[in-house]
């Protein structure tokens, strides 16, 4: 069987809470040897080293653009404190999910809380680079600005999450030894400048995604008039990253076996810790 690595899935997430394990059962099933948890902020700093423990897979501490206002004070303090405790865990191979959000208004507004989460990016840029660990970027509106930060504090490598930019763009993030990832958005028709990206990037610069339960893809999504007519919101789940995945290798007209090998060797180059991981479980 092919298999796929997720290099990221909120397996911790609300919605996963009743059949988490029945949900990751499944993704297994479906080929998806690994998920990559990151955390959004320091609760979850246990949870997500503790599920990737129990299934087998990999986590990534650090607080994300839209939980900084709920973050405590001392935040910064605490990913310190857990990336040094826990720097000898394979499993931990990334500092994320990081990065910056002008999406959000509150956010991006010139103001206390856009150079809160600003001040954020850059502090946890200087652990990763501390620690000797790649980051995973959220990028949403943000692409430019996460850009400089890199430019200014070198870090060593990772992914750009949910890339939705331009080519140029791209580039820069190539140019730096980043790779780009790529879900549930790409599968709908609509993003015609995302799905033309994904077909000419070079092979290397891709890795698959699901930000399950977030970023469906368009087979679980449903319209405001469809909701209204009584259709349910699917949820998303690692389970869907081989079909997401092969939509990707439909635009790039390559198998869907070569593009599982070459995503995980991705996956595994973006986040070098991957390497060994597939198929193994250690103990808490």
């Amino acid at each position: 069987m092919r298999t796929w690595i997720d290099t990221h899935c909120h397996l911790d997430a609300g919605e996963f809470l009743s059949d988490r394990p029945t949900v990751r059962a499944r993704a297994a099933a479906a080929g998806v040897a690994l998920c990559v948890v990151p955390a959004v902020w320091p609760r979850a700093f246990e949870t997500v080293r503790t599920l990737a423990h129990e299934h087998g897979d990999a986590y990534a501490l650090g607080v994300h653009p839209m939980y900084v206002v709920a973050s405590p004070d001392d935040a910064l303090a605490l990913l310190a404190a857990a990336l040094a405790v826990h720097a000898d865990d394979p499993r931990l191979v990334a500092v994320g999910e990081i990065g910056l959000d002008y999406f959000v208004p509150e956010l991006a507004a010139p103001g206390a809380l856009r150079e809160r989460q600003e001040f954020f990016y850059r502090e946890q840029l200087k652990l990763a680079r501390r620690h000797g660990l790649p980051v995973i970027l959220h990028v949403r509106r943000s692409v430019d600005q996460v850009l400089k930060g890199l430019r200014e504090i070198e870090v060593s490598g990772g992914i750009a999450h949910a890339f939705n930019g331009s080519r140029q763009q791209a580039d820069a993030f190539l140019s730096m030894g980043f790779k780009l990832g790529f879900g549930g958005a790409v599968t709908y028709e609509r993003a015609t400048r995302l799905r033309a990206l994904a077909a000419e990037l070079p092979p290397d610069a891709i890795v698959m995604e699901t930000d399950a339960p977030d970023i469906p893809p368009h087979w679980l999504y449903a319209t405001a008039e469809q909701r209204a007519a009584g259709r349910a919101q699917g949820r998303n789940e690692p389970g869907e990253l081989p079909r997401i995945a092969a939509e990707v290798a439909r635009l790039r007209g390559v198998a869907v076996d070569e593009w599982a090998a070459i995503t995980t060797d991705n996956a595994q180059a973006a986040l070098p810790r991957l390497v060994g991981l597939v198929g193994g479980r250690t103990g808490l």
